[in-house]
């Protein structure tokens, strides 16, 4: 009991959730018995079309990878009518986050809080950066204030803005977002928006408007909806005029032939996209629904998890990962403390399998105290 304890205290200071390699190693329960909401993927698993396609091709593995990822970007192309020539791949859209700050090289980043953790350390990696944070209140469930964020922007020469956001699940109106836009063309401010989790309420992205702004730039990644995280694919949508410097700072050959061809197949896979939105449309009304029933304060999301707020989190932490369920802590996220996690909505078996677990924890708490 002492050695999982410490294994999990050790978890707890982690980067990011899905490290279920670690997990298993560290706890010794074996992976396959490791009920994951600490990673945001679609809960249908991987398309089995995207797993078909990957038969297929693994008859190339003996060639390179097209460092160009060409087949891949017609693909985003032509589903999303995109120029070809805006769009990079990428290995998952972090290496593109890095790669954005090396290529523009800005004086001064602003970046939200609380939000993905990779903004602020990819802005780290330049000499000379200066990284200033707008913070969000828990008044307002985290959520951003347009015309705040805007006045943030005014001595920065560019913005980081995730949407929708991770942690928090919420996601900035298209009609909002358009507002940002336009006053950061107007600040000339690049706005790095990343949409990482966007398939989930497609109807409000903005990628569209790229070839309109100068100062625009988006990253989308596909590894969340399409329960392909272990290939990491993602890609951006820059301006024609930014395309020279990013390039000259990507690496050749970072997405490999598989991720390509599992890319593209995903792509044209529209039952998987129609059941997806289906399956978690119903499992969020039940967790919902769960969450209230057990009192657990939640806030309310867009996509495929909830930032939610518990007494003794890290408690409850450990005592599911006796039972080889593995959440988020947000210790990453500031300004959030060790009483937020976040968690994944799963399949029913496993959802339901977390509120069974919940209610036992807190049974023989109350055992524990009387």
């Amino acid at each position: 009991m002492f050695i999982l304890q410490r294994a999990m205290m050790k978890y707890l200071k982690t980067a990011h959730g899905g490290n279920i390699y670690r997990f298993s190693e560290e706890t010794g329960i074996p992976l396959r018995e490791v009920i994951d909401f600490s990673a945001s993927i679609n809960p249908l698993g991987s398309p089995c079309s995207v797993l078909d396609e990957i038969k297929d091709k693994s008859a190339f593995l003996h060639n390179y990878p097209d460092p160009e990822a060409r087949e891949l970007r017609r693909g985003i192309s032509e589903y999303y009518g995109i120029a070809p020539e805006q769009i990079v791949c990428g290995n998952g859209c972090t290496e593109l986050i890095y790669m954005t700050v090396r290529s523009l090289k800005p004086e001064r980043i602003l970046i939200p809080a609380p939000s993905f953790s990779e903004y602020e350390r990819a802005s780290n990696t330049l000499s000379g950066t200066a990284v200033k944070r707008y913070t969000a209140n828990e008044e307002r469930g985290y959520r951003i204030d347009v015309g705040s964020f805007i006045h943030s922007m005014e001595d920065c020469d560019l913005s980081f803005l995730c949407n929708p956001n991770n942690p928090t699940g919420k996601v900035i109106p298209r009609e909002r977002m358009i507002d940002i836009i336009e006053a950061a063309e107007a600040l000339r401010c690049y706005l790095v928006v990343d949409e990482s989790f966007m398939d989930f309420c497609p109807d409000q992205t903005v990628m569209d408007l790229v070839s309109e702004y100068a100062y625009l730039i988006v990253l989308r990644s596909m590894t969340k909806f399409y329960a392909l995280p272990g290939l990491r694919i993602g890609y951006g949508l820059f301006p024609v005029g930014l395309l020279p410097a990013v390039l000259k700072n990507k690496e050749p050959w970072t997405v490999n032939s598989l991720a390509i061809a599992a890319g593209v197949a995903a792509l044209k896979d529209e039952d998987y996209r129609r059941e997806t939105l289906r399956v978690v449309k119903e499992e969020k009304k039940y967790m919902e629904m769960k969450f209230k029933q057990t009192g657990i304060g939640y806030f309310e999301s867009d996509v495929n998890y909830y930032l939610v707020k518990m007494e003794r989190s890290v408690e409850i932490m450990q005592y599911m990962a006796r039972k080889g369920i593995l959440l988020r802590n947000c210790l990453n996220f500031l300004p959030l403390n060790e009483s937020f996690l976040r968690i994944a909505v799963k399949k029913r078996e496993d959802n339901e399998r977390f509120f069974t677990e919940l209610i036992s924890y807190e049974r023989n708490r109350c055992c524990r105290d009387t």
